[in-house]
């Protein structure tokens, strides 16, 4: 892949593109940035880059015999860890490296839930285990084939666990020309004892105008239903693609006929929305439309707190922004806000959605309508 093709990221290609350059690549880097954010490709990038036989001063060349394979996730000399959902304990990431040469060259701005999607993980954990860890050491002690630089591109080093003990002395004085590129989520998550060993690499999430200019001129979206789109995905690549699938959306029309009947507390309207419409858009459109809320609330936060300047909806969403800004505390947008990422995490873990809704319904209720806050917040 080259950078070229990445999305957004400028000042950040050109950082890297000068480490090569001015010969000062860290053989232990991480890439660090949120889901769909573009770390992963990124890395493939980069390390393209490194290893092409005839790059330019702006990216690699793309034809050349190393970029051709890497652009088929086939060199030989480029090697990749994720977690994979095992069956069996001596499994390593090898067993499902077809799987993985077919999800990145579909979407390199996967996230877990995509990757899950593609095999049969049934209720499995992910996980990158001791085997795997083993495999490593080994391949990184041969010999590079074909390449100046073998490069092991470790996507989701948190699910490693303790069992990145095993590599710490591999990442800290590994074999000539070899480099890690790790590409993480969490940092928080990471073991501390990796983090020491690596040059953090910060990947911001994307602009919202990148992801528009993006679905504008390369999957011929409207440009309404592309700034809608990347309003929702808010910095996240995948979550672009994931509403690329569905039908038009409509999660304005439903956020503002949901929040009048909490508003106003019209109990029969609210079970009825809960029960007749949000519970059965499914799993994933029910997560698209609790992002859509919580940046419609962020947008407001940014109203209520004179920052104008900052909020880039039009026309009806605008309005609908100004009006609750007038009506609504920081305080209880903060609570609103902290309510529907709640909600969110439950969603993923397959929680009962009339359930769900309706009980974040009532809590918004009592929140809006009688300034009753959640049991255990700090905002009053």
């Amino acid at each position: 892949m080259q950078l070229e093709k990445i999305i957004g990221h400028d000042a950040l290609k050109q950082q890297l593109i000068a480490t090569v350059q001015e010969n000062r690549v860290s053989h232990a880097q991480l890439f660090l940035g949120p889901e769909g954010s573009g770390a992963l490709p990124l890395a493939v990038a980069y390390a393209q880059y490194i290893n092409c036989e005839n790059r330019s001063a702006s990216d690699s060349c793309g034809t050349c015999a190393s970029c051709l394979k890497y652009e088929k996730l086939i060199h030989p000399d480029l090697h990749f860890s994720y977690p994979f959902f095992a069956k069996k304990s001596e499994e390593t990431a090898s067993t499902y490296m077809e799987d993985w040469r077919a999800a990145f060259l579909a979407n390199p701005y996967m996230g877990l839930s995509y990757w899950r999607n593609q095999l049969e993980a049934e209720n499995k954990q992910a996980n990158i285990n001791i085997a795997e860890a083993h495999s490593i050491i080994k391949k990184l002690s041969l010999k590079s084939f074909e390449a100046e630089y073998k490069v092991l591109v470790m996507w989701l080093p948190e699910y490693l666990d303790t069992q990145g003990n095993a590599l710490l002395k591999l990442i800290e004085e590994p074999p000539e020309k070899t480099l890690f590129l790790l590409v993480a989520e969490n940092q928080d998550k990471i073991l501390n004892t990796i983090i020491s060993r690596t040059q953090l690499v910060k990947v911001n999430k994307l602009p919202q105008e990148d992801i528009a200019e993006y679905l504008i001129n390369e999957k011929r979206i409207d440009p309404s239903r592309a700034n809608e789109i990347a309003f929702i995905a808010d910095g996240n690549m995948q979550s672009a693609f994931e509403q690329l699938h569905e039908e038009d959306n409509t999660n304005f029309d439903l956020l503002i006929r949901w929040f009048r009947f909490i508003v106003t507390d019209s109990g029969l309207n609210i079970i009825q929305i809960c029960e007749e419409e949000i519970s059965k858009l499914g799993r994933e459109n029910q997560k698209l439309f609790l992002v859509y809320s919580i940046n419609v609330l962020r947008q407001i936060v940014l109203l209520n707190q004179g920052m104008p300047n900052l909020v880039f909806l039009k026309d009806a969403e605008l309005e609908f922004v100004q009006k609750f800004s007038e009506i609504s505390s920081l305080e209880k947008l903060e609570a609103a806000i902290e309510m529907l990422e709640k909600t969110h995490y439950s969603v993923e873990r397959n929680a009962n959605p009339k359930i769900l809704f309706l009980d974040l319904s009532l809590q918004l209720v009592l929140l809006f309508k009688y300034n009753t806050f959640p049991q255990g917040t700090q905002y009053i």
